[in-house]
């Protein structure tokens, strides 16, 4: 279930800071600023705040979700308001002159932003993605305060039926670190096809 939350919600996660991030660079004035809102008020919520608004406020309005989707959305929440601020950072590195060229050559927006800004970008942006992939998958560990029988949650389940603190939470921490070297695997592949698909 930890992992499945972790996939799941770093993949959503990354799509929707994609959408933010380019709204923030390229959407203009109004566009711009709704995203900027968005990102300052998520990085302000505690994650934690944003779990029992979704889990126990959100009902009272008749919006009701089971506790896996709510950790879900609640991590999706989160971590595209970091990854919007990593995209938009990626984004204006691209160099002044590239973007100028752009204009010389008569490129739309849309062309310069998929074919010329957001391929240098993402180069740029791995390391910071993989940071905050980790960063997710340790956060999956507040969604055991919704009732989310993860593995933070079984583990303390099984603590109070044995009583045995020390072999469970080490196994807890070893079980995390093995999803965390995976994560980083992953993602030291993908920027290595990153920077060689930039580098053609």
């Amino acid at each position: 279930i930890t992992a499945i939350i972790a996939v799941i919600s770093t993949a959503l996660g990354a799509v929707l800071s994609f959408l933010i991030g380019v709204a923030r660079v390229e959407g203009g004035k109004v566009v711009s600023r709704i995203a900027l809102v968005y990102i300052e008020f998520m990085r302000g919520v505690p994650l934690l705040v944003k779990f029992f608004w979704l889990y126990y406020a959100l009902p009272l309005i008749g919006l009701s979700l089971d506790p896996i989707t709510t950790g879900i959305v609640g991590l999706v929440l989160n971590i595209s308001a970091y990854g919007a601020e990593i995209v938009r950072g990626g984004l204006q590195s691209v160099p002044d002159q590239q973007h100028e060229a752009a204009r010389a050559l008569n490129f739309s927006r849309r062309h310069t932003l998929l074919h010329i800004s957001l391929p240098q970008a993402i180069v740029e942006m791995m390391p910071a993605f993989g940071n905050l992939a980790i960063q997710n998958l340790r956060d999956t560990a507040l969604a055991s305060l919704i009732s989310i029988a993860d593995l933070t949650f079984q583990a303390q389940s099984l603590r109070n039926i044995t009583l045995d603190s020390a072999r469970i939470y080490s196994l807890t921490l070893l079980g995390y670190f093995a999803m965390a070297l995976v994560i980083t695997a992953v993602v030291r592949f993908l920027e290595r096809l990153t920077r060689r698909g930039a580098a053609f």
